[in-house]
Formats: C-alpha cells, structure tokens, sequence
C-alpha cells in the first residue's frame, strides 16, 4: 500500500494527525465539475446527461443509516479520488428503481427486499447495515391491556368485528417487511384480519397508535419511537435484534455505471468503508452525525445507533464471497413468495451482486488491522466485523415456560410420530428440517422455545400426558441434533388444551407447538 494511503487511513481513525488537504480538495470543493477535465476525464457520462464522470446522484430516504452518504466527512474523503455525491430522497421504492435503470441515478441505497421486490437494472456492490432492534413490532397494550403477545392478538380479533382493528405501518420500509415476516412465520398472525393502514413514517405510525380512535392493535416503528413505546407500557412483541439478519440494507450500482466506471465504485466503497471504521474506533463521531443528520438529541441518536449494526469491509467481502449474502437472499425471497410479492425464489443468486467492487477496501482494510492489532486487539476485532459474544446463562425448564410468549411458528407439514409412539415418522423428520431454518433466523440470545406436545382424548390421562412428553422430547432433541442455537425445553400437555371448537378426541388435537418465547 502506498504511504500517503497508509497515512490517510490511519488519519481517518484517528491513529494519527498533520494529514494536511491537497489542492485537489480545495479544488473539488470550489470548482468540483472543472477537477474531472483537468485531469483528463471525458465530461461525457453514459448514465446521465447533466454528470460528468465521477459525479454519482445516489437515491435514498431519511433512514439514519444511510447518513453517512449524506455527510461532509464522506464528501471530503471522495475528494481525492475526485469523486462527488449527490444525494437526494425518493420515498417511493419503485421510482427509486426506475430512476436507476433510466440514468436518473447512479445508486440507490435499500434494503434487501426491497431490492427483490423491486428489480432494479442494477446490482448490490455494497453492503451498509442490519437492523438490531432499530425496528420493532409493537402491541398497543395501553390501549388493550390484553395484548402481550401474539397469542393474544388472535383472541382480541375473534372477539371483534371483521377486521375492527388496525396495523399501522409505514410502506415499503422495513416496517412492511416486518410485518410480511410476523404473517409468513406466526400461526396466530394473519395481516388479512387487519385493517392494514400504510403510512410514509413512523413517526406518523406511533401517533395513529395513540389515537384510541382508529383501534390500532399492532404498530410496526423504528427508533426513537420504539423507545418512547416502551416507556408508555406498550408490549415489543419482536424487533430486529431478535431476527438480527431480516433487514439488511445495500448499496446498488446501475448496470451502466458498473459497465463504465468500476473503478470509481472501487474508490467510493473504499472511502465509504474507510468512513464506516472510523466510527468504529470513535462512536462519538457517528452519533454526532446522526443527530445533526436526523436533527435528534445526543441520547435519540444513541439510541438509534445502538440499534443499526454496520457491516465493515471486511465482513461485507465475506458475506458477498462465502455465500452468506446468497442465503440472505434466498431467505428473504421465500418471505416475498409466501406473502405474495414475488413469484418465486430465484435460483441463481450470484446475478444480483458484484463482490469485486469491495475488494480495495477490503484490502485497506485488512492492512490497517495489521498495524493496528499488535497496540489494539479490541479494534482489530471490530474492523474484521467481530461482535462481542455474549454467554447465554442456561435457563430453567420452569424459567422458559414462564418467560413472555412472543408466539407460535407456523408448523409447515405435519410433525408426525407412529401410532401411540414418540417416534418420528420421515414425514414429521422432513417437517422439523424445515422448521430448523426458520428457528435459526432468531437471535439465541433473545429468544428461547417451548416445545409443547398435546394428544387427543383417548385412553388414560396419564398415558396421554407421558407420551405427550416423550413427543416433545423427541422434537427437542431432533432440532438440537440439527444444530439449533437455542435454548430449547419439552413439556407434555397430554389433552388438557384441545383446539377450540373441536372435540376432545379428534385426531387434530394431536399437535405439536414451537412456541418462542422471551429471554429477560
């Protein structure tokens, strides 16, 4: 790596000072269009008319995660590879990607869904952030002093007129996306008993939530109303950090300015990412941004960024390489179909993304830590993208059957056992693969599952409630054996609890419930 390189990195963490700014940095930010000429780059730009090359117009919102396209720091830094952004807000997710395949914008920055949902003429070459408790689905407790989990929802619906109750949600934003995932995953969770009202914000969301007038039983919102939510008593049913990989957000190369200009990608990327682990060994220095950013105090832009996890060089390089990205991808896709907004999960997943544009920061990357790990271990950590790993306390039988119910997954299939035995058939086998992926989507040091057995009314109580036992122990060594993180606890219920409004002998009251649950 060249000197100066070497020097300005270590500038921009602050591992040293005297980094003084050349006369191209004065010049890109008194005369940015005449830079690119005098360095002999054509005026001519193939993805848009009024830019020269070098000069991107990069699509987003207000999400504080995306302020750091948005600030001086980054302008400075884009200088010396004579790079300009523009950037600018488009709420509407679909002119957002019609304007990159028509040469309105060079990138837009998104979340994976929607990138999906959207199909833009372009593709990721970057990774930017995932949501770990920023957003957040919330019951109105205050409202409906019944509502503390999902479970409780579906009784409050049943008691109502059809659809007298309300989600509130802002549109095409995670919020949505969190709401796809509560209807696809959770049994007693239907949006279709819901009068869904869309939104452009959350803030908006959390006062419809207050008007006891609209009867808004769930609310989807991010930070800082998720906080304020909490503190007035309402019930955080599920938020990101419990699904920490669900919302993922991307930067998106136009086809056309991958084609034309892969090295200013490579060069923007590497002072973006260069940005990112700045604020890594100085958090300050975010938090300061995205309060001037989102014009919040010093403690609403602590609490925002303590729930955004932002992916450094080097972990974005191994999510695009080592097929992280491409099970992202697949997972969120399969969401998309179950809910209707995609056809199908598409097979060939390499088409969407580019890996070789994160490569140069990867590279700076990896040099810095090795200068930096022998004086610094804990940064060193940080840059790699290491999270600090908290030990999990095992939690009592007793414990996890009194934590807070969050809700019951969706049972795909049928987990079968042989007549009158706690064997697995192959069928109840290929039921619990399946469940094992969804299970390893929550977060194992937030959430914990109760398996419940039940049987139906036939023969002795106590041999019901034994082979309900054995049933559920069965499934919990089954998924245990599949790999899960989570702490996982059997309980028999024999026929105690048949469904509703089905005899106590029917055959369908032989079920098995995977019930999460919430860790304190």
């Amino acid at each position: 790596m060249p000197q100066n390189k070497t020097v300005a990195i270590l500038a921009s963490l602050g591992l040293t000072v005297g980094l003084s700014a050349g006369g191209l940095w004065l010049l890109q930010s008194t005369a940015p269009d005449l830079l690119p000429r005098l360095m002999g780059q054509s005026s001519d730009n193939p993805s848009g008319p009024s830019r020269s090359k070098g000069t991107f117009k990069v699509l987003g919102d207000t999400f504080s995660g995306y302020s750091t396209f948005r600030s001086d720091g980054l302008q400075d830094a884009l200088a010396e590879p004579g790079i300009r952004l523009d950037y600018a807000d488009e709420f509407d997710q679909s002119q957002r990607a019609d304007a990159l395949g028509k040469g309105k914008a060079d990138f837009i920055v998104t979340t994976l869904d929607q990138f999906l949902k959207q199909k833009p003429q372009g593709k990721i070459v970057g990774l930017l952030d995932r949501t770990v408790g920023a957003d957040a689905v919330v019951l109105n407790t205050r409202q409906f002093p019944q509502l503390k989990s999902l479970l409780n929802l579906s009784q409050l619906v049943k008691q109502g007129k059809s659809k007298e109750y309300a989600i509130v949600y802002a549109g095409d934003t995670p919020s949505e996306y969190l709401a796809l995932v509560l209807d696809t995953k959770f049994e007693a969770f239907n949006l279709s008993d819901f009068r869904v009202i869309k939104v452009e914000d959350a803030s908006q969301a959390w006062k419809l939530m207050q008007n006891t007038q609209e009867k808004v039983a769930i609310a989807v919102l991010w930070e800082p109303f998720v906080s304020q939510a909490r503190k007035q008593g309402h019930t955080v049913v599920l938020s990101s950090n419990d699904a920490p990989n669900t919302i993922v957000d991307v930067l998106v190369a136009s086809d056309k300015v991958i084609e034309s200009q892969p090295e200013q990608i490579s060069a923007l990327l590497a002072a973006y990412y260069r940005r990112i682990e700045s604020s890594i060994s100085n958090t300050a220095q975010m938090q300061d941004q995205i309060a001037k950013d989102g014009d919040l105090s010093s403690t609403e832009a602590d609490t925002v960024l303590k729930g955004i996890n932002f992916f450094t060089a080097l972990e974005a390089q191994d999510w695009m390489t080592q097929d992280k990205l491409k099970q992202r991808i697949t997972s969120t896709a399969a969401v998309l179909v179950l809910s209707g907004n995609l056809t199908q999960v598409p097979k060939d997943t390499d088409q969407f993304y580019d890996p070789q544009f994160v490569t140069q920061a990867a590279e700076n990357t990896q040099q810095l830590i090795d200068i930096v790990r022998a004086d610094n271990p804990e940064l060193a950590k940080k840059l790699e993208g290491e999270t600090p790993t908290t030990k999990t306390t095992p939690t009592s039988t007793a414990d996890i059957k009194a934590a807070p119910s969050i809700g019951n997954l969706k049972v795909r299939g049928e987990v079968k056992f042989g007549v009158g035995a706690a064997t697995l058939t192959s069928t109840g086998q290929q039921t619990l693969d399946k469940l094992s992926k969804e299970i390893a989507e929550f977060n194992p040091d937030t959430v914990a599952i109760r398996v419940i057995g039940h049987t139906s009314k036939t023969g002795p109580a106590n041999v019901n409630q034994s082979l309900s036992q054995k049933r559920a122990q069965v499934v919990v060594q089954y998924l245990q054996k599949l790999g899960i993180k989570q702490q996982i606890k059997a309980e028999g219920q024999g026929f105690s609890q048949p469904l509703p409004g089905i005899s106590p002998a029917d055959a369908k009251n032989q079920r098995t419930e995977i019930r999460l649950v919430r860790l304190s």
